[in-house]
């Protein structure tokens, strides 16, 4: 199934017997609250709120900045949403997925193995330019679902499992980032050793819609020949890197894993190395 949906097919869903829940995930790293102020502000029809911070991570600290709920807390999230799986899901954000519609996507699809969840491609703005209307404030919550899913650890790996140097290791962040050349977020700049650099800006076209699956199929060639189970997704924190999970599943290659705690929790350590420049 193609993880995209355009805004003309979920306006068609939309009006249809099978109407998708849409969640909204639009996030800013710097301010906790600003994506569900973004979000009562104006937002798709029918949308629902799920925040990066309060809903898709655990608190920071171990783990990192974003770590992953546990089991537990994630099925009350999505037995409160009212997601089942038998009615589809609709994520977006205003970021083209990076901030933080691919973790919800990674989340719901992957972890959580809902067969039926969809980035809107382009986000906010697509939607808009197409003619899609907003609504602001609150909206009328679906009633909860007693779904109980069977989260999947195996599409996730821990700091245990990277060796440095030998693991397949790719890094979603900015290169500047990735080189060790600028970090405004964690106190330690830099990479783990042996990583290759695939900035999720990279996987869009300049409007914010994901490139072609062809291209993607070819640039992911191109960053690391050897995809697949081997091949282990990170990023700051755990959030971008879910994106070039994204990027795969679009090209129809086998998926990474991911690298939950990344960046920030890798540092957590201080006897675990560090490389700069190129990697």
């Amino acid at each position: 199934m193609n993880p995209l949906i355009d805004s003309a097919s979920l306006a068609a869903a939309q009006a249809s017997s099978r109407r998708p829940l849409v969640f909204d995930c639009r996030a800013r790293l710097d301010d906790a609250d600003a994506g569900r102020a973004l979000w009562r502000g104006g937002h798709l029809p029918g949308s629902q709120h799920l925040a990066l911070e309060q809903d898709l991570s655990a608190p920071a600290g171990e783990g990192g900045r974003h770590p992953l709920p546990s089991h537990e807390a994630f099925t009350a999230v999505i037995q409160r949403l009212g997601i089942t799986p038998d009615v589809p899901v609709v994520v977006y954000d205003d970021m083209g997925g990076q901030l933080a519609a691919a973790r919800a996507w990674w989340m719901l699809a992957c972890w959580a193995g809902h067969a039926d969840v969809r980035v809107l491609d382009g986000g906010l703005s697509a939607w808009q330019a197409s003619g899609g209307a907003l609504e602001a404030g609150e909206t009328v919550a679906p009633a909860s679902s007693d779904w109980q899913p069977s989260l999947d650890d195996s599409a996730l790996v821990s700091a245990a499992d990277i060796t440095p140097g030998q693991s397949k290791l790719m890094d979603a962040r900015a290169l500047a980032r990735f080189r060790g050349e600028v970090e405004p977020i964690d106190p330690v700049a830099g990479h783990i050793p042996g990583a290759c650099c695939r900035p999720s800006a990279d996987n869009l076209d300049p409007d914010g819609r994901f490139k072609p699956a062809a291209q993607l199929a070819a640039e992911l060639a191109n960053v690391d020949s050897q995809a697949g189970d081997e091949l282990i997704a990170y990023c700051g924190s755990g959030v971008t890197a879910c994106h070039d999970i994204l990027a795969y599943a679009i090209a129809g290659l086998p998926l990474p894993r991911l690298y939950a705690g990344s960046w920030s929790d890798w540092i957590r350590a201080p006897d675990r190395p560090i490389a700069t420049g190129k990697g």
